[in-house]
């Protein structure tokens, strides 16, 4: 059986102990070493090569994030958990940005707490349950708010010729829906492509698609 190496980074020494004593305790577990701020944490994971550090949010000196971006850029294959007190939305996005594999509130039961750090040295992700919702959701709305950025540069009346040229209608059949003489819809056209800066109708009807369109502008008939 391998033993998974971890490194413990909290600025309260009683939490790391207890931390230790609950680690040690498991056979497959060994905490081979313990840092009480960023530089302690980039030190220790350098001479160490952990498998996963549980890392604390609140630490001296950069902060915990800043020591998870660290880690995560210069050590690899040493996976970082989050664990804290602290049950904020904001703080888990910035973790995970920097690189944090999971996300583990001190307020969990003991088996949580190991599951997750069996998860991180598998390669697994695990976040709090009472976070992945939250999280969940706050990607959601990035991912639909980005659908909607691919169209931003465009006016109103751009985005309507889209709409109608992604149904794949002409120029003639866009102008009778819009009320438009086909010469402006060709203007509009060759308008929409440079500001998205793509070469045919083929090219913007599938760039609509794929950024679900008609999700946010109207249906297709």
């Amino acid at each position: 059986m391998k033993t998974i190496r971890v490194v413990l980074v909290d600025d309260h020494e009683v939490v790391r102990l207890g931390l230790m004593t609950l680690i040690d305790d498991q056979d497959d577990l060994q905490v081979v070493a313990e840092a009480g701020s960023t530089e302690e944490a980039l030190a220790a994971v350098r001479d160490h090569q952990p498998h996963v550090v549980l890392m604390d949010i609140r630490l001296p000196g950069e902060g915990g994030i800043e020591a998870t971006r660290k880690i995560s850029e210069r050590f690899p294959d040493s996976k970082v958990v989050i664990l804290t007190s602290f049950a904020d939305d904001q703080l888990v996005f910035d973790a995970i940005r920097a690189g944090a594999v999971g996300y583990v509130l001190k307020q969990v039961g003991n088996d949580e707490v190991l599951r997750a750090v069996r998860a991180a040295a598998r390669g697994d992700s695990l976040l709090d349950p009472a976070t992945t919702a939250r999280v969940l959701g706050h990607v959601r709305h990035l991912d639909r708010q980005a659908e909607q950025d691919a169209f931003r540069m465009l006016s109103d009346r751009q985005v309507e010729v889209l709409v109608e040229l992604a149904k794949g209608k002409s120029n003639s059949e866009i102008g009778l829906a819009l009320n438009l003489s086909e010469k402006t819809v060709r203007n509009y056209v060759s308008a929409i492509l440079q500001k998205l800066d793509l070469n045919n109708r083929v090219e913007l009807a599938t760039y609509a698609v794929e950024h679900r369109l008609f999700d946010h502008y109207g249906r297709q008939e």
